[in-house]
Parts: structure tokens; C-alpha cells; sequence
């Protein structure tokens, strides 16, 4: 009799096993393997993105020109990536430094020269940020105001330096700093602009002084919480995909999504002129929560890849689908998290059953 019945059991449990190993399995398939890009055509027509910076005319300011001390200027950065939030400027006997504030961590060095230096310098040139809770403060040199500069930025994710420039702007400095006035170089510069079109159209005020584009999520109404809803991913050259259905997260009433990737190879994402890290630290495939900006058609964002060695910033459209929105045990890490587990239980059950029907043979 206990021979039958300890039968029966293991019968029992290798039927559950079978029953939820496919479950498990379909989270393994989000893991891809390593793949070799031959055709790199279509991301190569993709330069990585690159802003302007500074104005028509500007002359530099050098040290010796400003009086002694301390000064809030703004810095404008090549890359939206390398965001300065604040920068205080000293100046003493024509030597120039500034404390520049990062809004995150994601830099460890800077350099004052390109990547490509960077790399070749020794380490004792580069200089270390001071980290916060949520930002990174550089003490930098400034060779002039008013005029481009390099500073190279190495990624603590990607461990890798990155070519930056930053222009400090003259024009936030009081009037006693300095000996002589500044001219008004954005009237210059749409003075050069409006010459050189000829009297074609003139450039939109508004969009001219408009900051960094930040799209707001869309409303739900559901109550806060976890959900799952399905993403379609398209663009790029159609060898990355998104985990789907995926998390929903529903925040004051507004719409996040946690994007799992098929790769570990993206670094960020940008929505709008907003950049978003990759949330992955242990070197699993790249996880960003994102606004869902939009309902039922294409969300245009963009996600850099380092797949291909250089960083390579690509296109993409999600779209998000509102009649799928449902329970999150539909997402595929949640039902894994399930058949782990039953799959405690039913060895916990099983140990238990063991020890009583050994009990019982003796």
C-alpha cells in the first residue's frame, strides 16, 4: 500500500512539473542570445544626435576679463544626456573653475579633451565627481567663457568615455563683472538668420525659447496600482522586441510602463527631450520605466544601443493598446514568479509526503 501510494505521488508531482515548465521556459525566452550584426545599413543612417551650442558671433571671455568670484552661469551641453542643473563659477586672479551639477550618477569621470584622449590619458588626469543621493558634482577648469570646449564624460553603466562640449554663457554674469557690456547674440544670431533666408519665413518665436520637450504620461482611469496591458515595438532594423503583455503602472492617475528588452545592450531611452536610464545593473536585458504618452497609436521614442560598439541612438514607435489592459499576472516575469512558486510547494509537499511514508514503512 505505501508502495502505491508513494507512487502515486511522484506520478503526481512530475505531472505538475511537466504541466508548469513551459511557463518558466517563457521567460528564458526573453533572454536572447548574442547577436552578430553584419547589416548595420539601416542604424548606421542614424547619427547619434548632437546639439548646438552658443550663438552667432560669440567672442570668447577669458578670465582676466571678469572680476574675482563666484558666479551662477547656465551651461549648454552638446548632449541631452550630459545635462548640467547648476554650475557656480570662480574666478581668481584670471584662473577660471566650476562646480557643474549633474542630475544623476551616471558619469564616474570627466575629462577636459575628447574621448579618444580620455582613454589614452593616465588615470590621475581624470577628474572623479563628488556623488550625491541623485546627482554628480565635476570641479572643472574654464578656459573661456562664451566659446565650445571639450569634456569627455565616461558612462559608469557602459564604462565607457563619451565626446561632450560645453559652452559656459557670459550673459548670466551681473555687470560688474565685467569691464565692458555683451551684445545680445540671440538678436544677432536671428538678424544673421533672417538676412541669409531672405525674407522667408521667420523662425518661431516660441519654439525658439521652449526648453527640452517633456511629454506628459496620458490619464487613466483606474485606481493606482500594477497592470498589464500589450505594446507592439516597431522600427529600428526589427531584430529587438519588447516583452509584451508589460507592466503598467498607473501613478496619480497617469500612465508608466516598465519595458523589458530583449537585449541588454540599451543604455537609455528618450521620450521627447526627457532621457531615461536603464533600471538593469546586474547585466540582465535592459529594463527603463517610461510615460506612456499615448493610447492606441505610435509613441515615437528613441533607445541607444551599444550593440554594435559605438553607442547608436535608434527610432522606434511603441504603441499601446487600452483594450488590452488587465491584471498584471498576465506578464510573463509575474507567471514565472508563480510556477517558482508552485514549484517550492510542490518540493516542500513532496518532502513531506516522503518523510510520512518512510515513517509509515517503518
Amino acid at each position: 500500500m505505501n508502495k502505491r501510494f508513494r507512487r502515486r505521488v511522484c506520478l503526481m508531482l512530475a505531472l505538475m512539473l511537466i504541466f508548469a515548465l513551459p511557463s518558466a521556459l517563457a521567460v528564458t525566452v526573453l533572454t536572447p542570445k548574442k547577436t552578430d550584426y553584419t547589416d548595420r545599413q539601416a542604424e548606421a543612417e542614424r547619427a547619434i544626435r548632437k546639439r548646438k551650442v552658443g550663438h552667432y558671433g560669440m567672442v570668447p571671455i577669458y578670465g582676466r576679463d571678469i572680476e574675482d568670484g563666484t558666479y551662477e552661469v547656465k551651461v549648454e551641453s552638446t548632449s541631452v544626456f550630459f545635462k548640467i542643473i547648476e554650475a557656480k563659477l570662480t574666478v581668481s586672479g584670471g584662473e577660471m573653475t566650476a562646480n557643474i551639477t549633474i542630475g544623476s550618477r551616471s558619469y564616474l569621470y570627466v575629462y577636459m579633451g575628447t574621448a579618444e584622449q580620455a582613454g589614452n590619458a593616465p588615470e590621475g588626469d581624470w577628474i572623479l565627481g563628488d556623488e550625491g543621493q541623485r546627482f554628480t558634482v565635476f570641479t572643472i577648469p574654464v578656459p573661456a567663457l562664451n566659446a565650445p570646449f571639450e569634456c569627455a564624460a565616461y558612462s559608469r553603466n557602459r564604462q565607457m568615455w563619451y565626446d561632450r562640449q560645453l559652452l559656459f554663457d557670459a550673459s548670466a554674469l551681473p555687470e560688474e563683472a565685467l569691464a565692458f557690456e555683451l551684445p545680445d547674440y540671440e538678436l544677432v544670431e536671428k538678424a544673421v538668420i533672417g538676412f541669409e533666408t531672405d525674407g522667408e519665413a521667420e523662425p518661431d518665436d516660441d519654439a525658439q525659447e521652449a526648453g527640452p520637450m517633456t511629454l506628459e504620461p496620458v490619464s487613466l482611469p483606474r485606481s493606482d496600482g500594477e497592470y498589464s496591458i500589450e505594446v507592439n515595438l516597431a522600427g529600428g532594423s526589427g531584430r529587438a522586441s519588447v516583452s509584451s503583455p508589460t507592466l503598467l503602472i498607473v501613478r496619480e492617475g497617469r500612465a508608466y510602463a516598465r519595458l523589458l528588452w530583449s537585449s541588454p545592450y540599451y543604455d537609455y531611452m528618450v521620450i521627447g527631450e526627457t532621457v531615461y536610464e536603464n533600471l538593469t545593473t546586474d547585466g540582465g536585458n535592459s529594463t527603463f520605466e517610461i510615460p506612456i504618452t499615448a493610447m492606441d497609436e505610435p509613441m515615437e521614442v528613441i533607445a541607444d544601443t551599444t550593440a554594435m560598439g559605438d553607442p547608436l541612438e535608434i527610432e522606434y514607435t511603441l504603441t499601446f493598446y487600452s483594450e488590452s489592459l488587465g491584471d498584471k499576472s498576465r506578464i510573463p516575469q509575474e507567471a514565472a514568479k508563480k510556477v517558482l512558486y508552485i514549484s517550492l510547494a510542490i518540493i516542500v509537499v513532496g518532502a513531506v509526503l516522503n518523510h510520512f511514508v518512510k515513517r509509515g514503512r517503518r
